[in-house]
């Protein structure tokens, strides 16, 4: 695929790295999209949710879910016209299911981490290669983890390649709730600065 040359500078840059991404499996690709728009991305989410901890999950979700769906991505329009969508739609999900839950008197809502880059993801539908690059994504992921104090890693790990809901967390290390999403919330925070701070060696 040729880049569109009506994109703009930075339209480009991102399909640079997109092709980067998809044929070299360079994982500074993933890293830098990411860190164009992580900002962006979780402040919109803000707005939509107008609360943190959805949006620090909603942001990951967002990038896992387009990273996951990188292939699909054509440059007729912007790369982060495309993120934005993505982000925007899955946000919609999210608050439609939140309402309904809500309307179910259910107050315990858990958020379906479906990133292909920070939890097990293996299909039978993925081709060996595809199968190779989803692990090695899910390596990467799991290297930067492990650069967090262990307190934050065994969140990050719970939560994420456990995939345990808030309420397991709290019950398996018998924390308050409140004290188990507040601390979600900076492990995650830790999580991109690592990944902010190691790009070059990723």
């Amino acid at each position: 695929m040729e880049v569109n040359e009506r994109l703009s500078e930075k339209g480009q840059r991102d399909f640079r790295l997109i092709q980067r991404a998809l044929k070299e499996s360079d994982q500074r690709a993933y890293a830098e999209l990411l860190l164009n728009y992580r900002d962006s991305i979780y402040f919109l989410m803000l707005k939509m949710t107008n609360n943190a901890i959805d949006a620090e999950d909603l942001t990951i979700e967002a990038f896992g879910k387009a990273f996951k769906k990188l292939d699909q991505y054509t440059s007729d329009y912007a790369f982060s016209t495309w993120l934005f969508r993505i982000a925007a739609n899955n946000c919609i999900d999210f608050i439609r299911h939140k309402r309904k839950d809500a309307l179910n008197q259910s107050s315990d809502i858990d958020i379906d981490f479906s990133s292909s880059f920070a939890r097990r993801t293996a299909s039978t539908n993925l081709d060996p290669e595809e199968n190779i690059i989803n692990d090695q994504k899910i390596k990467m992921m799991r290297q930067i983890v492990d650069k967090l104090k262990p307190h934050y890693r065994q969140l990050i790990v719970l939560r994420y390649f456990e995939e345990l809901s808030y309420e397991e967390i709290s019950v398996q290390l018998q924390l308050p709730l409140g004290t188990v999403k507040a601390q979600l919330f900076r492990a995650r925070d830790l999580l991109f600065q690592v990944l902010k701070n190691s790009k070059e060696n990723i």
